[in-house]
């Protein structure tokens, strides 16, 4: 194949071009007239020019004879156009120069007028024309700019072609580029010069002039013998330029011995096999027929002589061969559909496919069978077609939220709780359908799509995790207990009885969210006797009125009202007991009279459980104000002033109604049933009620009577609700069917399997989902594969070439030699019945042979016995032989005793049957069995795998079943779980970190383990490796206080005289006292040590008193100061009073009995405001891992002062704030990963390198301190090792030429089966098995490549170079892009000439391209080298640094030899590259050399002198080259080098002459003549100088 199209420049500048023919003019329709046409002319770049410069003798017709078309005639003919041709540049050679990114090209197509009725071309294309104007056979087209031939670089000069004598010696270079698009040819690809000239050795004496050698011809075509006309085999001796790739040009006779025609009548020897069988043909015909070649001597210079100079053993050129025959086809099947059935956006084709099958194989030396099968584009646009289905992923709905997931291993008391609460994760499955349009499924018609393969959903996968919450029941944070109530009626409206009930309660302190079903009972009864509903309340006491208007005794109104034990006001009907009396009796004491205080209220009854016979009792007590004088009232005795009654105490006995968690809503059928959506968009479907169970309990003991808790508070047992709809389960339908194997069953039958997949979960009682969701069944039976075999049949007589044919080449007539035989081969099936040879070819292999070379013994050649039998194997592994012996002549001929050429000994290696398995490879990772339905599981118990490789005797792969093992072995292995980071219990809390005010309180967890193994790590930790919650906490500044006891009453002890008689009671001042206790807020009952109260805040414990005398006013004690307002304005006042209970006697006057004092802040009057502690941390509920928890914080109320009193002081002011916030803890969501994906299909099909794989995906990325994921997301299990068979292929062996010394013949190689281990390195240790082991249709591949012809050119002879290698693949590019990814590679044959005698017959160079990918953009630049002698290097360099020739534009080359332009008119002078900068003048020395460069005057617009300057501007580095450079440029040596010698020289002479005279001691007076230094100036040029 001869590279790069060629191109022709069209050679003519100018050319005549024609228009199309106008309309036929004639008389009427179908009669003759005439046409016309436009002619003009046209330059090369195809634009019109005058007429005179186009060759009048070349002008087209402008006139012609035409016929006059009817209207019907329209519809005989059409045009038919063929497709447009390749793009021909036709850009002129000038144009191609300037070409930048394109050239101008030409396309042509064939225009010719068809028949319609049988599709016949018309001669003359004027009946088209008629009617429709022929569509233009031209049009424009663009090219790339035109790509020259790129060469490499010349190799080295090979050796001189011979040793003595005039010889060449030659040097090739290699095509890189071929020429394209009209781009220059490639030069010449050798270079050739002489050798030995002058000096070459005279060749010896005895060595003849010329030197002969015998060629052969390649073989002929197999032919059979034929008749020729004449009846006589000729030979001609004459040159066949033909016969030989490379011809010479002499004139000089040559002799050929040639076999044109036999012409022997023998008869004509084929062999035929015919057999049918029901029409169906089972084997084929095979002829044999003979080849010859051509034989000749030819000389060293190239020319051909006589045969008889050539001394060879009877060269063989005849041989027998098998007649080629083609392969017979059966005709083409209809197409296929076409693959595309639906349109697509990307507008790409389908195919549709034919296929024919094989009747006959082929035979001799063809090519191989046409292609089996056809494929075609069909449906390109898909304009007609339905739209293609699309792919869509949808997803089932969120499943119920899980806390299980989110629990870490030092969270396992969780694990057993019964209830999870808190933040979780929802999971739900995406699956992938198919919609019949563009629009993505409507949720509502999901559950009638059938799931299709994730493989066909491309796009994104939806999320299948996100985060969800469990509500917890809210803390509930609950007051004290109040004090028991009075005793009442169960149902105080229908009282009964005396048995009662008395209660306490306790309140939900605080906002509560959530769940409060959980909070403790807030209401506690115990029985009682006498009960009361309702109590006469006296609410105002009138003064006490004397009943002689002054002192004594008198009545006391009073107004008592009807109340219930809640305090409110209740008809006076519902008090069935006692009003009480409207009027009392009271004293008002009179002057002189004992004066009592009031009661005190009734002490607590004793907080103790009673028994029937014992019970509290309670007292009250009264004190003396003031003495009786004479005659006065006395005061009662001691006794008298102290009252005491028994009091009911509890009797210990609590209950309280217990009430369980409310049941399902049932749906209530007296009530309407309508769909309802309330507010957190839950659909629901009517009304219902729900239940609960209302129990009794004994506070310690367990459940009892009903009747022993009060039934006005029983708690509801029922409830109205909403029903919740039911919720039936959606599922989609099964997917189709996995497919089963199409290929026809040679084992057990395989199954397939469908699913589908749950989108809802039944609820509220809807439709369960159905129990199976998986099903598998066996495959249909698939047909059993058919068995068919090749029969093959005995070995017919071997054929020789016939003898006329061997005596008409000069052979021996003898009927002995090589040959060829044959014998028969049919396909059978089952019962060996015959079949169809394409049955064979399909299921039973490769047809055998049926031609193989045979040889008769002649009687003058070495004859053998017969091959013994084998001998008897000795052990596994070793050899076993056989042996042959020479007989008759055979036995004293030496050529016959050569071993190579008859061998008398064979061997051939035991059949052995030891097989031993060998480890290969390292073991697989741990692999865990996976369980459809269930989660992966992670660690554990679990199998590994390693391959085991089945060897033979003699190391090479086998088949494993032959060591008895699957190929893997296995081995249990562990995985260690993982372990997430461990802390420990929470601790107590500690104290409060202040012991007075606020303060805090902290518990902590520490380390007690870190993760392992990809556990979930531990969170932040401080130094101590602690975690830590914090807590605020108030510790109260006075929890131990000074209890005071009440005063006792006022004694006077005054010292009175003994004779003095007391007539009067003591009055005046006396003293009070009374007793204190320390006791601890809330427990004042228990007195506690002293020294915890403070001494500096303990109250007095006496204090003076005024006891009135008798004729003394008395009065009460002072009241309680009222109240300053909360502003504590500086205006503001308060008040207290006192009453008079008797009044004094004449003379004397009662103490005032109003009091006022101003409202002071911080002493009488206080401000209040809240105080709010910080926030605690997050905490969760008990039940919870992470999501909603709640903070609390600490309040109190602050006096002004600063002193934290009883909140009750602060509730009238404005709230302080919450004292609890919802807050959120982040759950620490694990890495969720896929199931593991069904095992791979092995990676191999043999070779230690197969393995199969399974994957997974990370669903949810870890987060907020979760598990991390594993590194592991893909596993690998090896495959059994099986044995990998290749037919290998060996080097090329030189160029064997049977029977002569040069010209045609043919390479070979071997083709071995061989044995590996699969990998690519592996086949240089392959071995060598037995051929069947290999695949028969590999074989007949490559045994196309087993021989290939070659040539050996003789001595003298001018032939071609081998094939150069394929060049590196190169695009068409501009500007460093590309033109298509498609690229081209080149690769030539150099002419290598050996003697100058043969130059003039040398062939052509040839080269070819081929396309190639993944090419690469190359520019060429030119480089140049560094001046020497005004010349330099220039070479063209490919960017990838090879030095080609070619590329590089010519335009751009650099000049190789420098040239002053202007031309330099100063002697001596020579160019360099320094150029004269503007503003200098040269210098020159007086020899006409160049000096320096000095500035030029008025160059900076000053006066400047050269002379005076020239030494000033002088440049240091010219100075010192001047120095420095004793050679001047033209070679001389420089004039100051010679006066520099003779100052040297005199110099020399100076300082010997001195040494003399010192060394005489002569006198110092001689005179040293000085040298002077000459001066030679410099002629610039100045007429001044």
């Amino acid at each position: 194949m001869v590279g790069a199209e060629t191109v022709t420049r069209p050679q003519k500048p100018y050319l005549w071009k024609a228009g199309p023919w106008d309309v036929c003019v004639a008389i009427s329709c179908g009669s003759t007239g005439t046409e016309t046409r436009k002619v003009w002319c046209v330059d090369a770049e195809g634009l019109n020019t005058h007429a005179s410069r186009c060759p009048v003798a070349e002008r087209p017709a402008p006139q012609r004879m035409c016929v006059r078309v009817c209207e019907w005639h329209s519809a005989l003919y059409e045009w038919n156009i063929s497709h447009w041709g390749p793009c021909i540049p036709i850009s002129s050679p000038a144009s191609i120069t300037e070409c930048v990114t394109a050239q101008y090209g030409l396309q042509r197509r064939q225009v010719t007028c068809m028949r319609r009725f049988n599709g016949t071309a018309v001669v003359s294309p004027q009946s088209c024309e008629a009617f429709l104007p022929p569509p233009g056979n031209e049009q424009a087209c663009l090219l790339p700019c035109p790509q020259d031939c790129v060469l490499s670089t010349f190799s080295h000069w090979s050796a001189c072609s011979r040793s003595c004598g005039p010889a060449l010696q030659h040097r090739t270079r290699q095509v890189l580029v071929a020429p394209q698009y009209g781009g220059a040819d490639c030069p010449s690809l050798t270079q050739t010069q002489s050798c030995n000239q002058g000096n070459a050795p005279p060749c010896p004496a005895d060595q003849q002039e010329h030197g002969y050698s015998l060629w052969v011809g390649p073989w002929s075509a197999c032919r059979v013998r034929g008749v020729s006309a004449g009846g006589r085999t000729t030979v001609d001796f004459n040159m066949d330029s033909s016969s030989r790739s490379l011809t010479t040009q002499s004139n000089s006779t040559v002799e050929s011995y040639l076999v044109r025609r036999h012409a022997e009548t023998d008869r004509h020897l084929s062999l035929h096999h015919h057999q049918y069988h029901d029409g169906t043909k089972t084997f084929f015909e095979i002829h044999i027929g003979y080849q010859t070649r051509q034989v000749r001597c030819t000389r060293n210079d190239g020319k051909n002589v006589m045969l008889s100079l050539c001394y060879h053993d009877s060269p063989v050129n005849f041989r027998s061969c098998v007649m080629p025959r083609e392969c017979e086809l059966s005709e083409w099947s209809a197409w296929s559909p076409c693959s595309k059935t639906c349109g697509a956006a990307d507008q790409s084709p389908g195919y549709r496919k034919r296929k024919r099958s094989l009747r006959g194989m082929t035979l001799g030396w063809v090519q191989d069978c046409p292609s089996l099968e056809q494929r075609e584009p069909c449906n390109v646009a898909g304009e007609h077609l339905p739209l293609c289905p699309r792919y869509h992923w949808l997803v089932t709905n969120w499943s119920e939220c899980q806390i299980i997931p989110l629990i870490g291993q030092h969270d396992y008391h969780l694990r057993n709780s019964s209830f999870l609460c808190g933040g979780g994760i929802q999971t739900r499955d995406a699956y992938c359908v198919q919609t019949e349009n563009n629009s993505t499924p409507s949720h509502s018609k999901t559950e009638h799509l059938r799931p299709v393969t994730r493989d066909l959903c491309s796009g994104t996968l939806p999320s299948l995790v996100q985060s969800c919450s469990i509500t917890c029941p809210s803390y509930c944070k609950l007051s004290s207990w109040s004090e028991w109530g009075c005793c009442i009626h169960d149902n105080c409206m229908e009282s009964q009885g005396n048995k009662g009930f008395r209660q306490r309660s306790r309140t939900v302190v605080g906002q509560i969210e959530g769940l409060t079903e959980n909070c403790p009972h807030l209401l506690e009864s115990e029985p009682c006797e006498d009960p009361v509903c309702f109590l006469w309340k006296v609410t105002s006491q009138g003064p006490c009125i004397p009943q002689d208007g002054v002192c004594g005794s008198g009545l006391q109104e009073q107004i008592a009202t009807c109340l219930n034990i809640t305090g409110e006001e209740v008809p006076t009907e519902w008090c069935t007991r006692d009003h009480p009396a409207q009027a009392l009796p009271c004293v008002v004491p009179c002057p002189g009279d004992c004066v009592l205080s009031d009661w005190s209220p009734w002490t607590d009854c004793p907080d103790l459980c009673s028994s029937k016979h014992s019970e509290g009792r309670q007292s009250r007590t009264r004190l003396v104000l003031a003495l009786p004088g004479m005659g006065g009232k006395m005061c009662p005795p001691t006794p008298d002033m102290v009252q005491s009654r028994p009091c009911k105490t509890s009797a210990c006995v609590v209950f309280y109604w217990h009430v369980s968690p409310w049941g399902p809503c049932t749906p209530d059928p007296l009530l309407s049933i309508t769909n309802i959506t309330n507010g957190d968009s839950h659909s629901t479907c009517g009304f219902g009620t729900q239940l609960r169970r209302v129990t009794c309990v004994k506070v310690n003991n367990g459940p009892v009577s009903p009747k022993r808790c009060p039934d006005a508070f029983r708690p509801e047992s029922v409830q109205s609700c909403l029903v919740p709809c039911q919720t039936d389960c959606i599922f989609t339908p099964f997917t189709e069917w996995s497919l089963c194997s199409s290929k026809c069953r040679t084992g057990n039958s395989s199954s397939q399997s469908r699913h589908r997949i749950i989108i809802q979960t039944a609820a509220n009682g809807g439709r369960d989902c159905p129990d199976t969701l998986y099903e598998e069944r066996e495959c249909d039976a698939a047909p059993i594969c058919p068995t068919y075999r090749w029969q093959t049949h005995r070995w017919q007589k071997c054929i020789l070439v016939p003898g006329s044919v061997r005596q008409a080449v000069g052979g021996s007539t003898e009927s002995c030699g090589h040959g060829l035989e044959t014998r028969e081969v049919t396909c059978v099936g089952t019962d060996d019945v015959p079949a169809n040879i394409g049955n064979c070819l399909e299921w039973a292999g490769p047809m055998p042979a049926r031609v193989r070379p045979c040889h008769v013994t002649c009687r003058d050649v070495c004859t053998l016995s017969s091959w013994s039998r084998f001998s008897a194997c000795q052990a596994c592994g070793s050899w076993r032989i056989r042996t042959r012996s020479l007989t008759g002549r055979s036995k004293k001929r030496l050529k016959c005793q050569q071993g190579a050429l008859y061998p008398l000994l064979e061997r051939e290696p035991c059949p052995c049957s030891e097989f031993q398995s060998q480890a290969q490879g390292p073991w697989s990772p741990c692999v865990f069995p996976e369980l459809r339905g269930q989660s992966s599981q992670e660690c554990g118990q679990g199998l590994h795998y390693r391959a085991l490789a089945c060897l033979d005797y003699q190391g090479r792969l086998v088949n494993p079943v032959l060591c008895n093992n699957t190929g893997l072995e296995e081995e249990d292995c562990y995985v260690p779980c993982p372990l997430d980071c461990r802390l420990s219990d929470w601790s107590a809390w500690s104290t409060c970190s202040s012991s007075c005010g606020w303060g805090v309180r902290l518990r902590s967890q520490w380390l007690k383990e870190k993760a392992f193994n990809g556990g979930r790590p531990c969170p932040k930790l401080d130094l101590k490796n602690q975690v830590s919650e914090v807590s605020p906490c108030y510790s109260e500044c006075d929890q131990y206080f000074w209890l005071p006891e009440p005063w006792s009453e006022c004694t006077i002890s005054p010292v009175q005289p003994l004779d003095v008689v007391e007539q009067e009671p003591a009055c005046g001042e006396g003293v009070q006292a009374r007793s204190k206790r320390c006791v601890k807020r809330g427990r004042e009952q228990e007195a506690v040590n002293k020294s915890l109260c403070g001494q500096m805040e303990s109250p007095v414990t006496t204090q003076s008193c005024l006891l009135p005398c008798p004729a003394h006013c008395v009065t009460s004690q002072w009241g309680q100061w009222s109240a300053c307002p909360m502003s504590c304005d500086d205006n503001a006042y308060r008040w207290r009073v006192r009453n008079v209970l008797r009044r004094p006697q004449q003379g004397h006057m009662c103490s005032e009995l109003n009091q006022t004092a101003p409202c002071v802040l911080n002493s009488t009057c206080f401000t209040y405001s809240y105080s709010n502690s910080e926030w605690s941390s997050c905490r969760l509920n008990d039940n919870a891992v992470c999501g909603r928890g709640y903070r609390t914080r600490l309040q109190i109320c602050i006096r002004s002062d600063g002193k934290a009193v009883d909140l009750a002081f602060c509730r009238e002011v404005n709230l302080g704030g919450e004292l609890q916030a919802a807050c959120e803890v982040s759950c620490p969501v694990n890495c969720l990963l896929s199931v593991w994906s069904p095992w791979s299909e092995c990676s191999h099909t043999c070779g230690n390198q197969s393995q199969m794989l399974r994957s997974r995906v990370v669903v949810q990325e870890p987060g907020e301190g979760g598990q991390p994921c594993p590194l592991q997301l893909s596993q690998t299990k090896p495959c059994p090792i099986m044995p990998c068979y290749y037919w290998l292929l060996g080097d090329w062996s030189p160029c064997q030429i049977e029977g002569a010394d040069c010209g045609d013949g043919m390479k070979q190689r071997n083709l071995t089966c061989v044995v590996h281990w699969g990998a690519l390195q592996a086949l240089s240790n392959s071995a060598a098995v037995e051929e069947d082991k290999c695949e028969k249709e590999e074989r007949r591949e490559r045994e196309m490549e087993l021989q290939i012809p070659c040539s050996v050119p003789c001595p003298g002879d001018c032939h071609l170079t081998e094939w150069s290698p394929w060049s590196s693949c190169q695009l068409m590019c501009l500007d460093g892009r590309g033109f298509g990814a498609q690229g081209h590679q080149a690769r030539s044959r150099a002419v290598v000439p050996q003697v100058p005698e043969s130059q003039s017959a040398c062939p052509s160079p040839v080269y070819e391209t081929r396309p190639c990918k993944g090419g690469v953009c190359h520019s060429y630049n030119w480089k140049t080298s560094g001046w020497r002698n005004n010349e330099r290097n220039v070479w063209c360099q490919r960017s990838d640094g090879v030095n080609v020739t070619g590329g590089c534009s010519p335009h751009n080359r650099p000049s190789t030899v420098r040239q002053c332009h202007p031309a330099c008119t100063k002697p001596f002078s020579f160019c360099t590259q320094v150029i004269l900068a503007e503003g200098f003048t040269e210098v020159m020395t007086s020899h006409g050399f160049l000096d320096y460069c000095t500035r030029s005057p008025g160059s900076d617009h000053k006066r400047a002198d050269v002379k005076t300057s020239s030494g000033q501007l002088r440049n240091q580095r010219m100075l010192r080259d001047w120095v420095l450079q004793p050679v001047g440029p033209d070679g001389r040596v420089r004039p100051w080098m010679y006066g520099l010698m003779a100052a040297a020289f005199i110099l020399i002479l100076l300082i010997t002459a001195m040494s003399f005279l010192l060394c005489k001691k002569t006198k110092d007076s001689a005179s040293i003549e000085v040298p002077q230094k000459s001066l030679s100036l410099a002629y610039d040029g100045d007429v001044d100088m």
